[in-house]
């Protein structure tokens, strides 16, 4: 149908022959044209092996960098946890000397500054003779008191600044309970062991003499004390706990935000570098 002037025509073996064998056949029975190579399954199945084995490896570098972010994660968590336990700590140390600063400034500070026995002087003992008894009573139990009684001591001294004789007081209390008494013991059933704390305390008076005891400068008081219950060293001493809480708290809330400020720094730094 073409014609005879067809010299090369395009023959394809109808065989049952694998796809690689398939080839550009010339009409003289030579081969021409592109030969497809055969297929090599093991260069595929080399080929796999490679690609698993990346992906193997990929695997365990996420999972190792999962692993450092979880612990990093942990490690940040446990360490925000231990701040804010070590603030709450400050905190609460601080609240406490500020409520304990509070009492103490409306017991002791005010006492201290409230004392009209100010100035030390040296007092000679003049008379010191128990005088009388004086009636008290002491609880024997829930809602029981009995009455027992126990030794008034009085005791003049006199002033060597001035020479004025007047009565000496153990210290501001008494002075509040019996101003007629130098010394008021504890209120007990037994009268013969009172009697004998109050005669030791006299006879040890009378042996030294000389002692030293605080007057009012302003002279609205007729009597000296011989001890002050707010004295100078027991304001120091019970504002020395309260003081000590307050720096303490302070220093571990500064502390603490100290390591914060630090940890930020250090963060900037390594964004920066990286």
């Amino acid at each position: 149908m073409f014609g005879d002037n067809c010299s090369n025509i395009l023959t394809v073996d109808t065989s049952p022959t694998p796809p690689s064998e398939i080839s550009w056949v010339s009409s003289s029975g030579s081969s021409s044209g592109l030969q497809y190579p055969q297929s090599s399954d093991r260069m595929f199945l080399w080929a796999g092996s490679k690609t698993d084995g990346r992906n193997d490896h990929r695997t365990i570098y996420n999972k190792v960098r999962e692993y450092d972010v979880l612990d990093k994660r942990k490690t940040v968590t446990a360490l925000r946890a231990g701040e804010d336990r070590a603030m709450l700590l400050g905190l609460s140390m601080v609240l406490l000397s500020v409520m304990m600063y509070f009492v103490l400034g409306i017991t002791v500070l005010r006492s201290y500054s409230d004392r009209v026995w100010i100035n030390e002087t040296t007092c000679t003992i003049v008379n010191s003779s128990i005088v009388c008894d004086v009636n008290c009573s002491y609880s024997c139990g829930t809602e029981c008191w009995k009455h027992s009684r126990y030794p008034c001591l009085q005791v003049y001294v006199s002033l060597n600044s001035s020479g004025k004789v007047i009565r000496l007081l153990h210290n501001e209390e008494t002075q509040e309970s019996n101003p007629e008494c130098f010394y008021i013991p504890k209120c007990q059933k037994d009268y013969a062991a009172s009697h004998a704390m109050v005669q030791n305390i006299s006879e040890s008076l009378k042996s030294h003499h000389t002692v030293q005891c605080f007057v009012d400068p302003t002279d609205r008081m007729d009597c000296a004390i011989l001890t002050q219950i707010y004295s100078l060293v027991t304001v120091l001493y019970s504002l020395f706990w309260p003081t000590f809480t307050l720096i303490g708290g302070t220093i571990i809330i500064a502390m603490v935000k100290l390591t914060q400020s630090l940890s930020i720094m250090y963060e900037r730094i390594s964004h920066i570098k990286k």
